[in-house]
């Protein structure tokens, strides 16, 4: 298999700029048993198995993108990719006072010689902001109030980062559209776009058809987007992602290992699964350090006869958890999710449709096989909107 494999025409007009006005109004493509039917996304409790567990990813994005200008007039963009001091936990550092230190994207970079002064008012107060690069990617961000955290900072002066393929200027809704309704602990540069559809009424109808739910933490990262560049796509780097994953949410997965696990979006799926290999590693004793670090390749180098089930990795994760007197597992996974993997969490899939030739489309194909040929010309046929506006699907591939 080579990355070509994956390739589909996709028309530049089929990418959704917009989001529609009603979030569950959006398309949903239902694919079970390798049969395609077309709904409304309203509609999705009627159509999930009774025995469906749900489990949505709750990162909240943050307004990553700071437009600075040089005295010169000169613009930079400085876009947030990951904090190192004082803390690499996202939480944390958002909550930094008087100075933080981040790993930055750089646009105009060649210009950023010198620091940049930058005075604005927040809450009717004069604040003093500096931007200095430090070095290649690391830019040093001071300012001369210590009663003022980062958040407020750059709540004021940052914009959400829309993805590149909507190609338009951020507006005052995507401030809210391109957030989840249940967003909670900041720290994304990219929404969890098969979550946007996800409105009060569908959480109460699936309060009413007693289906659970539960909510973990994987902050999106610009990697995202990375184009893959090799013709073998095995070869590609895959960007690392930062988790959080609560003792109760791998006790709620344990009660619930007999369902129909299915994850809301591709970042919950990367999570779930790297549970199941983390809890693999702690019983072949390749770790007893209570950090998940999962490689893009680990799933591909454990044998089959020594992976154990998936509740016998959970008790693993939950016992050294509760061996080292933590409510949290902290961590970052590269999983590398291709044809030929074999899903050991996750039974469905709700996801928006993505790019050809990227590690996206590849999770889908490796989830439904051939049949994601089909899935996408349907969509491409019957104007699905494509991408993180666009419209959804619910994949059930198999019969459990």
């Amino acid at each position: 298999m080579q990355l070509s494999d994956f390739d589909y025409p996709l028309p530049t007009e089929r990418i959704a700029q917009e989001p529609l006005p009603q979030r569950d109004q959006a398309k949903l493509l239902y694919y079970e048993k390798r049969l395609i039917k077309d709904h409304v996304f309203y509609e999705l409790p009627q159509l999930l198995p009774q025995d469906s567990f749900l489990v949505f990813n709750n990162t909240k994005v943050i307004p990553a993108r700071l437009l600075l200008q040089k005295p010169s007039g000169a613009w930079i963009e400085i876009f947030l990719l990951e904090p190192l001091l004082p803390s690499r936990i996202v939480a944390s550092a958002m909550q930094a006072r008087k100075q933080c230190l981040w790993e930055c994207m750089i646009g105009n970079k060649k210009r950023f010689k010198e620091p940049i002064l930058y005075e604005f008012s927040l809450k009717n107060e004069p604040i003093q902001f500096k931007a200095t690069l430090q070095k290649e990617t690391q830019v040093l961000f001071e300012w001369d109030k210590e009663h003022i955290c980062f958040a407020e900072i750059i709540e004021q002066l940052g914009k959400i980062p829309l993805p590149p393929y909507i190609k338009r200027d951020v507006n005052e809704k995507d401030k809210e559209r391109y957030q989840t309704i249940f967003a909670q602990k900041e720290g994304a540069v990219a929404a969890p776009t098969a979550s946007l559809h996800f409105t009060e009424n569908v959480f109460k109808d699936l309060e009413t058809k007693k289906i659970p739910y539960d909510f973990l933490t994987l902050h999106v990262g610009a990697g995202t987007f990375q184009p893959i560049k090799v013709v073998n796509f095995q070869d590609h780097t895959m960007h690392a992602e930062r988790l959080l994953v609560s003792l109760q949410n791998i006790e709620n997965l344990i009660n619930n290992v007999h369902r129909t696990i299915i994850p809301v979006g591709t970042t919950s799926m990367r999570t779930l699964e790297s549970l199941y290999w983390f809890g693999t590693e702690i019983i072949l004793g390749k770790t007893q350090t209570p950090i998940l670090q999962i490689k893009q390749q680990t799933p591909y180098e454990i044998p089959e006869s020594k992976q154990p089930s998936l509740l016998e990795a959970l008790q693993a994760i939950k016992e050294l958890l509760q061996k080292h007197k933590l409510t949290e597992l902290q961590g970052s996974t590269e999983i590398f999710i291709y044809p030929r993997y074999q899903f050991k969490v996750c039974k469905g899939l709700i996801t928006n449709f993505h790019l050809p030739q990227t590690t996206l489309i590849l999770l889908v194909a490796a989830f439904v096989g051939e049949d994601w040929r089909k899935i996408y010309q349907h969509a491409l046929q019957n104007n699905y909107r494509f991408l993180s506006y666009g419209d959804s699907s619910l994949l059930l591939p198999y019969s459990w």
